[in-house]
């Protein structure tokens, strides 16, 4: 009886642990992830899909946002060099309230810089309902997410790849 009694007792004390230290190690890892995406740090970015527009090819989201970009070798990114690039925008008209600004997030470390703030944006363009050109450059070479805002709200995301030299 006391042989059976304390293997039971044992056998809810390593239960309590174990589920204990599982929920200890996902909440952990939730803190984690989520001062990853905090810091902009996200797993597995991809480059964001090419589409048509009119006669162009753009990069980003079809039918919300994208700009001119088929990755030819003049038009890629690479690090500090400044390109034009003509953004596209698809949205009600109240989506467009307030001035263009966008932040670029490096996949590996978070680093963010603003690569446009306070640009108007103009009238319907390559079957968009906006667009406005734009000269942009990123500093080193990876992944890079840019977060589009119209005023304070996100638009949305373009994530691009800045090539080595």
């Amino acid at each position: 009886m006391f042989k059976n009694t304390f293997v039971l007792i044992l056998l809810m004390i390593f239960s309590l642990t174990t589920v204990g230290c599982t929920n200890v190690t996902n909440k952990n890892d939730e803190t984690e992830n989520n001062n990853q995406e905090e810091r902009g740090i996200a797993q597995n970015w991809n480059e964001s899909s090419l589409f048509k527009a009119g006669n162009y090819t753009l990069i980003g989201e079809e039918g919300r946002l994208g700009f001119i970009y088929d990755d030819n070798e003049v038009l890629r990114f690479y690090p500090n060099k400044t390109q034009k690039y003509m953004w596209h925008f698809w949205g009600d008209d109240k989506e467009f309230e307030g001035k263009l600004k966008v932040v670029a997030t490096h996949e590996n470390d978070g680093e963010q810089i603003t690569v446009l703030e306070g640009v108007d944006i103009g009238g319907s363009n390559n079957s968009a309902d906006r667009h406005t050109p734009s000269n942009m450059s990123l500093p080193k070479s990876g992944m890079w997410k840019l977060d589009a805002y119209m005023g304070d709200n996100l638009f949305g995301t373009v994530f691009i790849k800045v090539h080595k030299k």
